[in-house]
């Protein structure tokens, strides 16, 4: 009885899945905001690496220094998208879980669940059955 165990494990894999791409999507509508130069340059950037606001402080804008403002324009940028990819990697170790399941592992190890006991590889298995070859051995 091998292969309600494998049913159940793709199913909850296929959940886990769906799960994880729903928060990357939250995630990469989620903003970041960071500033340099004591707030005289913020800049906000979303978790998908886009950048949607920067933000200059007339007072920054010395014709004589143009070197320090761009280097507080690339301080902020940098601290924003380090903020969103931080939060993405948080989002990654989260999806492991304490178990260490890896979704989409699982999903690669079951994805044929043809023949026997399961897949290619497996004791029993054979060649990957599709949808339709599934439904008609039933």
């Amino acid at each position: 009885m091998p292969q309600p165990n494998l049913q159940n494990m793709l199913k909850q894999a296929q959940e886990m899945m769906a799960q994880q791409q729903k928060a990357l999507e939250e995630l990469q509508a989620k903003t970041f905001e960071a500033s340099a130069g004591g707030g005289v340059v913020k800049v906000v950037a979303r978790g998908d690496g886009q950048l949607e606001s920067l933000t200059v402080d007339p007072d920054a804008v010395d014709p004589e220094d143009v070197e320090m403002l761009q280097d507080l324009v690339l301080a902020a940028v940098n601290e924003a998208l380090r903020q969103a990819k931080d939060a993405e990697a948080k989002l990654a170790e989260g999806a492991a879980g304490a178990s260490g399941f890896d979704p989409a592992s699982a999903l690669d190890m079951l994805g044929g669940l043809g023949g026997g006991m399961g897949g290619p590889g497996l004791p029993g298995g054979g060649p990957p059955m599709n949808r339709a070859a599934r439904r008609k051995k039933r």
